[in-house]
């Protein structure tokens, strides 16, 4: 029944399934470019600069001027900053709360979707491994909306035919019990008996075919909006087990370019974060494949594709699903991909009797959010009309692009205008919409963390777009994405 739907949706997901490869792996730093910190001098005075439009007028009205901003200083260092999205809660149960263990999962009922599991593992020939990273692509084709939900691997789940324990162990527990469906039958099964979803199809990577594809792509721009420091290999050719083999490495904020090399530890390092983190971290990669996929054609040349990863990739959907319908791709944006995390309240610490750290799942919980993620976002659709013009007033370059996946994980479309200078102290939100609802634009404030004094209403009913975002030097481009699935 859903076969054909699965043609209509693949061109959404072939980008999305580059991802699923990230396994336990550490790889040697690439260059960095220098990034800067502004300050202003202690004796710099306030110099007024009014909003520049790039028309002669908008809705022939005068725009306010902005507040003052100051005489800048460059310098050539920004004190390396490492951020947690979600932190660990520290309260840990001495035993595992009855509630957590006994709920039983409704199964969700999701007609009109189809759900991918994607996988990356640490597969390796002749070694145990185990599926690291689990996320859960989400589609509704006839909405155009893809939501991503990441799946902690340290999620204590009841595996059928096994027992209690991580789920990252059931996919490789189902290959050597040969139980029906191998690995991803038995992944299946304890999803749908853990979670209450059911998975239509997956697919899994290892760790050298995620390289091998993120450099066939010519590598990945990926907005960096919380700056990371985290150990790093020097060179994947070293001993991983030798300590002097390792340095701390950051990746600061702004647009950062990556090789498969980089891509991996960004996306699988956790020693000096969080599992929670990660997950954030994964999905930042997982769009900026996406992107990157369009950018590089990809849809044109998937056959050859296909054929050069199909010993890398191991899926059930054939390359005949993959052709029906994969230049619909185009009219898929970052703006249309929701993402939620299992994280926060919906876990709970707990150390097993043999001194494991794992998370019982609040079942409950995830089967709200689950249901808010495989339901149709109107939200989503509404906030796409008001389309939101971005310029980077500050020194660092690409911060728009860092503003702008702020405002895509919220669901709003975004353009881009370079701004009349690039040293403005105060980060303004223009509201030129005719009505002015003050409610929209709260909740654009909120989305971007500024306050209600960062609001200047300019009704231009001539205007080309919604809202104009000029970035000053206050603006802080670190979020949790996790408060802004529309």
């Amino acid at each position: 029944m859903k076969k054909p739907l699965v043609r209509t949706v693949w061109h959404a997901l072939v980008a999305i399934f580059l991802l699923t490869s990230c396994g336990e792996i550490q790889t040697a730093p690439s260059p960095v470019l220098p990034y800067y910190f502004v300050t202003a001098p202690a004796n710099a005075t306030p110099t007024p600069t009014p909003f520049q439009p790039f028309i002669p007028a908008i809705g022939g009205q005068p725009l306010a001027a902005l507040p003052p901003t100051l005489p800048l200083q460059l310098s050539a260092t920004l004190p390396p900053q490492v951020v947690t999205a979600t932190p660990l809660p520290t309260a840990i149960p001495a035993t595992p709360p009855a509630p957590l263990l006994n709920t039983p999962p409704t199964l969700l009922d999701a007609p009109d979707v189809i759900t991918f599991l994607l996988l990356g593992s640490d597969l390796r020939p002749g070694s145990s491994y185990r599926t690291d990273t689990l996320v859960i692509a989400i589609v509704r084709p006839h909405e155009g909306q893809v939501s991503l939900v990441s799946i902690p691997r340290d999620l204590w789940v009841n595996i059928p035919t096994v027992g209690m324990n991580r789920i990252n162990t059931a996919y490789q527990s189902g290959e050597l019990t040969r139980y029906p469906g191998g690995g991803p039958g038995l992944l299946r099964d304890t999803l749908r008996e853990n979670l209450g979803l059911t998975i239509d199809h997956t697919a899994m990577v290892d760790f050298d075919g995620f390289r091998r594809i993120v450099d066939t792509l010519g590598g990945i721009d990926v907005p960096v909006a919380c700056s990371y420091t985290d150990w790093r290999l020097i060179d994947p050719s070293l001993d991983p087990y030798d300590e002097n083999n390792w340095t701390l490495f950051t990746t600061g904020q702004g647009l950062i370019h990556m090789d498969g090399d980089y891509a991996l530890w960004y996306a699988r390092s956790r020693s000096k974060s969080n599992d929670f983190d990660r997950g954030r971290r994964q999905q930042e990669v997982l769009r900026a494949l996406y992107g990157q996929a369009l950018r590089a054609d990809v849809f044109s040349r998937l056959p050859q594709l296909y054929a050069d990863f199909r010993t890398t990739i191991r899926t059930d959907v054939g390359l005949d699903d993959v052709l029906q319908l994969a230049p619909l791709a185009l009219h898929l944006s970052n703006a249309d991909i929701r993402s939620y995390y299992i994280a926060g309240e919906l876990v709970t610490p707990w150390t097993t009797p043999g001194g494991a750290y794992v998370l019982l799942p609040n079942t409950a919980l995830i089967q709200e959010m689950l249901r808010q993620a495989i339901s149709p976002s109107p939200r989503q659709q509404q906030r796409q009309t008001w389309q939101v013009e971005i310029r980077n007033g500050t020194p660092y370059d690409n911060w728009e692009m860092l503003a702008a996946e702020r405002l895509n994980y919220a669901g709003y479309e975004t353009t881009f205008r370079a701004s009349d200078h690039r040293n403005y102290a105060q980060t303004l939100l223009y509201d030129l919409t005719p009505d002015q609802d003050r409610t929209r634009s709260a909740s654009l404030l909120a989305v971007l963390g500024l306050s209600e004094s960062a609001l200047v209403a300019v009704p231009s009913p001539g205007a080309q777009t919604a809202y104009v975002v000029i970035l000053g030097m206050d603006y802080d481009p670190c979020f949790r994405p996790q408060e802004l699935a529309p």
